[in-house]
């Protein structure tokens, strides 16, 4: 399993990197530089003190993506130690963008040098010297960044001779609020993950929140929720052999959406806990065990599928008679929906095309029978586990599965000869479709995962 949360700028995707939050005091400072340039001429220099992860590289190398008036440029070792490879890059970068304020950063540099002491001084001494020479026309502004208070001081005691270039003698990086780490180490692990989330490896807000607090910066967060992450992976791999399917039919395009909404189609339709979550009122986030009910989605690798009622119909009538005879055109019918692709461990051969429920004469016999069988939902079970095993699975009719900790009865329970996950509980949900509505599929999910949280153990039996 390959997972990625880069916490250093050189690490982010090149096509992430537009999205960093703009630092507004260094944009400020920036502006001030610029200004004063246009108005007194010569260049500029900023010393930047921040915590190793505070976000100093990624708040200056993302200047020219929110002011488009600049250009930005991080100084190699040999341009910091020789003046005539200064010259030529600063006077090059110049010659390209010469409609640009240009801003040189130096990174760290000294953390790695012996004799860092003498940097200062022979680094000043180059700037001003250029400032009334090659650089004197030239609108320039070196930031060097480091995480040193002492060395960020010996470098504003470097420019007592020439302090009109000093911009500032003790400017400081801070990362965002912390209340906003939660927010963009989510949007940041999505990113890198191919829109995975947190969630999904047993990280929840609350955990981000708990990390935020104790964390200096934002960088040492990002670290520790990297931790959090290594140590559940392997957990992660030990696979249950039970797979948690929640059944809802469904009679219009509308319903259909609202099922939707709470999973993932292209994933195997795969509970999206992000929008579960977001249905929940402050209470439920409250007092809800939410870690429990994360851990159980995982574990059972819960999917939430809507089955349209036109694919039910035909082969649902007479409830009540368990000989009833299914003709085989349903029944190839019924082998091409989404919730038997997943069922009969057929999903990964498959080419996706969304489920979509058209207005038909078909549909609307199918929606008319079902609001009169919402009523009947044993039966309804009943039925749908024939059908499974007339389409050649092994399947059984409310099923118990008992643990040490607790039981639950399987309204349908299929086991296939699949490596992974061979035991499938099918929850079905037959709720009219007045009542198929966001907060009864909310409240529906909750009771599920509460009550498989208990068959695991996650929770206590109340």
């Amino acid at each position: 399993m390959s997972i990625s949360l880069p916490s250093r700028y050189e690490d982010l995707d090149e096509a992430f990197r537009g999205r960093l939050v703009p630092n507004k005091r260094l944009i400020s400072e920036i502006q001030k530089a610029a200004k004063s340039m246009t108005i007194n001429g010569g260049i500029r220099f900023l010393p930047i003190y921040g915590e190793s992860g505070s976000g100093k590289s990624s708040a200056s190398r993302e200047l020219p993506t929110h002011m488009p008036s600049v250009t930005c440029q991080v100084l190699s070792r040999e341009d910091i130690e020789t003046k005539e490879q200064l010259v030529k890059t600063v006077t090059e970068l110049h010659k390209y963008n010469n409609d640009k304020t240009l801003v040189l950063i130096v990174d760290q540099y000294e953390e790695n040098v012996k004799g860092k002491e003498s940097i200062p001084t022979q680094f000043i001494e180059y700037l001003s010297l250029l400032d009334r020479d090659e650089f004197r026309h030239i609108p320039a502004i070196f930031l060097w960044l480091t995480t040193s208070k002492t060395f960020r001081d010996a470098l504003v005691e470097a420019t007592t001779r020439n302090k009109r270039i000093l911009q500032a003698d003790n400017f400081e990086i801070y990362g965002p609020q912390k209340v906003e780490w939660p927010k963009i180490i989510e949007e940041t692990f999505s990113f890198h993950n191919s829109e995975k989330q947190l969630a999904d490896y047993t990280i929840i807000e609350s955990d981000l929140t708990k990390l935020s607090h104790k964390a200096t910066t934002i960088g040492e967060c990002i670290e520790d929720v990297g931790r959090l992450l290594g140590e559940h992976l392997d957990d992660l791999e030990d696979i249950s052999e039970y797979l948690l399917v929640i059944l809802w039919p469904v009679a219009d395009s509308a319903r259909n959406q609202r099922v939707l909404q709470f999973s993932r189609p292209r994933d195997g339709y795969k509970l999206n806990w992000d929008a579960w979550y977001a249905e929940l009122n402050n209470d439920d986030k409250r007092t809800l065990p939410l870690k429990e009910l994360n851990r159980t989605r995982l574990y059972f690798d819960c999917r939430v599928i809507p089955l349209r009622t036109a694919d039910l119909h035909k082969l649902c009538l007479d409830l009540d008679d368990d000989s009833k005879s299914l003709a085989d055109t349903y029944l190839n019918r019924f082998r091409k929906t989404h919730f038997f692709l997943v069922i009969s461990d057929n999903w990964a051969q498959y080419d996706f095309n969304p489920l979509r429920e058209r207005e038909s004469q078909r549909s609307l016999d199918a929606k008319k029978w079902y609001e009169g069988v919402t009523a009947k939902p044993v039966l309804l079970g009943k039925r749908i586990s024939k059908i499974l095993s007339e389409c050649g699975l092994d399947c059984k009719h409310e099923f118990k599965i008992k643990t040490n900790n607790s039981s639950v009865i399987a309204d349908i329970f299929v086991e296939t000869s699949d490596n992974e996950k061979p035991k499938k509980i099918i929850e079905l949900k037959a709720y009219a479709t007045s009542n198929t509505t966001p907060s009864a599929i909310k409240e529906q999910i909750k009771t599920t995962l509460k009550k498989h949280a208990q068959l695991a153990g996650f929770l206590s039996r109340q």
